[in-house]
């Protein structure tokens, strides 16, 4: 019987390894492009990054957010979350708009979220804290905080629903409409007009996780996704 020596069986081994493709994305890790002529245009408004995203070398120019108080453009790029410092929301209130993905996983190879933002605190700090409640365009939703670490109220990857609009299929649109309410001592987020998730003020306000549920409020997006918001409103 011949022997096969290890150092004959590695190099075989890494000469069939060039010939497989990487499975990119297949845990939803794929990495943070740089968007060509990023920034914030829209006057006023202000972004942050994901401390992860930073720590990877990213920066906030790397994602782009342009039109007007009324119409948003944005694309990333690493994850990220704007807001107005104006915009400021406290007691019993409710923001919504409308998020449209006119090209669906247009820049990934997989679903990603994007939604209303409200509760910030310390933002554009290493302090920040906030959460946020998104849709993705396969009929799920996430509801996930950052106090400042994250911390999640739905599961990593969140759940679905069937509330939540669902895209026939890549580069086709898909719509949402996404709001966030606080009332007494409920939160609740509501994706096309059907509440779809909601927590006590103890579940989210505390130690490692919100200051408040007062603060700004503004729009959140994951990375490498694209889509317009219309419609940003605070109602009390």
């Amino acid at each position: 019987m011949r022997l096969v020596s290890s150092s004959a069986i590695a190099v075989t081994l890494a000469a069939v390894a060039m010939f497989i493709p990487p499975v990119i994305g297949a845990q939803g890790q794929e990495t943070a492009r740089a968007v060509a002529g990023g920034g914030i245009s829209v006057s006023g408004w202000s972004g942050k990054i994901d401390a992860n995203e930073e720590k990877q070398g990213q920066v906030l120019n790397n994602a782009k957010l342009s039109g007007d108080g009324g119409n948003l453009s944005v694309t990333t790029g690493p994850a990220v979350v704007y807001w107005n410092p104006a915009n400021k929301a406290s007691g019993d209130y409710s923001v919504k708009a409308t998020f449209r993905e006119a090209k669906y996983m247009n820049l990934n190879d997989h679903p990603h979220p994007y939604g209303i933002m409200i509760a910030g605190n310390d933002m554009g700090t290493p302090e920040q804290s906030y959460l946020y409640c998104a849709a993705y365009g396969n009929g799920n939703f996430i509801v996930r905080g950052f106090g400042p670490a994250p911390f999640q109220m739905n599961g990593r990857r969140g759940e679905g629903n069937a509330a939540v609009n669902k895209a026939a299929g890549p580069g086709e649109p898909v719509q949402q409409e996404i709001a966030v309410s606080v009332k007494g001592d409920r939160v609740e987020c509501s994706v096309n007009g059907t509440v779809v998730a909601g927590y006590s003020k103890a579940d989210l306000v505390g130690a490692g996780k919100l200051k408040s549920t007062d603060g700004n409020y503004g729009i959140r997006f994951a990375h490498n996704t694209e889509a317009t918001v219309t419609g940003l409103t605070l109602t009390k």
